[in-house]
This record gives structure tokens, C-alpha cells and sequence, in this order.
């Protein structure tokens, strides 16, 4: 059983959630979340194009697809800013001083937002 349809709903959800992230203006867990809807929709396409896909970074993920021509420059710069939002957004140590919560924008989370939903198009198309 192929199981990339659910990990694209998976990716859905969590962008869905860094968006509500976002308006609750908690902004560290909006990027986060963003990364997560990236790695689980990438995840998904792998799947779909039958390769297992490990990890966590989401520009790794996109440049080892299986039998895709070149994702954009674009879309890989979203992919690496995406991969620095994985720890230090959970993380207080990742920071000079204050918790994660403190150390976000709500730029950052924007951006993170609009990077993730531009995977999950790429994604899309080829679910």
C-alpha cells in the first residue's frame, strides 16, 4: 500500500497549523510547523515516485527526488531556509539568550509560510 497521499494530507494539515500559528502570533512554532508540512509533502512525493525517502532536511529531500527534472532556484532557497528552521525554532540554546519563542518575527513565519506552501504546490502536481 502507497501511502503518499496521506502523507500529503499530513502536509496540509501541518502548514494549516502554521497558520494558525501565525494568528496566534506564536511564531518560533509557525516556522516549525512550516518545515514539517515541507518534509511530509516531500516524503509524500517520494513515496509516490517510489523511493523511501529519511531525514529531516527538506532541501535534501527535494534535490534526491527520483526522475524529476531540477526543482527551481527558488524553490531550493526555500528548501534551505526551511532546513534552518528545524531545531533552532524548538530550541532556547540555538539563540544568544531567550527561548525560541522570543526570537522569531513575524516576517520569519511569513516567509517559512509562503516557502512551505511553495513545496507543497511543487508536491502537489505530482501527487
Amino acid at each position: 500500500m502507497n501511502r503518499a497521499r496521506d502523507w500529503f494530507k499530513q502536509a496540509q494539515y501541518n502548514l494549516l497549523h502554521a497558520q494558525r500559528s501565525i494568528d496566534m502570533g506564536d511564531y518560533a512554532w509557525a516556522c516549525f510547523a512550516a518545515h514539517q508540512a515541507a518534509e511530509a509533502a516531500l516524503k509524500g512525493l517520494h513515496l509516490r515516485l517510489g523511493q523511501v525517502a529519511w531525514g529531516h532536511s527538506v532541501s535534501h529531500l527535494l534535490l534526491t527526488l527520483p526522475g524529476r527534472k531540477a526543482p527551481s532556484e527558488e524553490l531550493v532557497a526555500f528548501a534551505r531556509f526551511l532546513d534552518k528552521q528545524y531545531i533552532p525554532s524548538r530550541y532556547p540554546d540555538a539563540h544568544p539568550d531567550g527561548p525560541a519563542s522570543e526570537n522569531y518575527t513575524l516576517s520569519e513565519a511569513r516567509y517559512a509560510l509562503e516557502a512551505a506552501e511553495k513545496i507543497l504546490l511543487f508536491c502537489g502536481a505530482g501527487l
